[in-house]
C-alpha cells in the first residue's frame, strides 16, 4: 500500500519546508503552499485510515485562508483610485 500512495510523505515533507520559508520571508505564497500540503495531508489521512489528520488540516486550510486574505496587497477598487487622482489633481 505504501508504494501506491506515490510517496506522499516526502512531497508533504518538501510542502512543508517550501511554505515555512516563503511564510518566514513574509511571502503570501506559502500560505497557499501549505495549504496544498494540508490537502496532501488529508489524502494520506483518509488513505491510511487515520482520519485525525483531516479535521485537523481542514482547520488549518481555514486558517491559511484566513491569513492569507490578511497578507495578500490589498487593491485599491475603482472609486478610492478615481478619488486619488482628483485629490491629486
Amino acid at each position: 500500500m505504501v508504494t501506491n500512495m506515490f510517496r506522499l510523505d516526502y512531497i508533504s515533507c518538501i510542502l512543508t519546508i517550501v511554505s515555512t520559508v516563503l511564510v518566514g520571508k513574509k511571502m503570501w505564497h506559502g500560505w497557499v503552499v501549505a495549504a496544498v500540503n494540508s490537502v496532501v495531508l488529508c489524502f494520506i489521512g483518509f488513505r491510511t485510515a487515520q482520519f485525525g489528520f483531516v479535521p485537523a488540516n481542514l482547520f488549518c486550510i481555514g486558517l491559511y485562508a484566513n491569513n492569507l486574505s490578511q497578507w495578500r496587497p490589498k487593491l485599491p477598487n475603482k472609486q478610492e483610485a478615481s478619488m486619488n487622482q482628483q485629490v491629486r489633481a
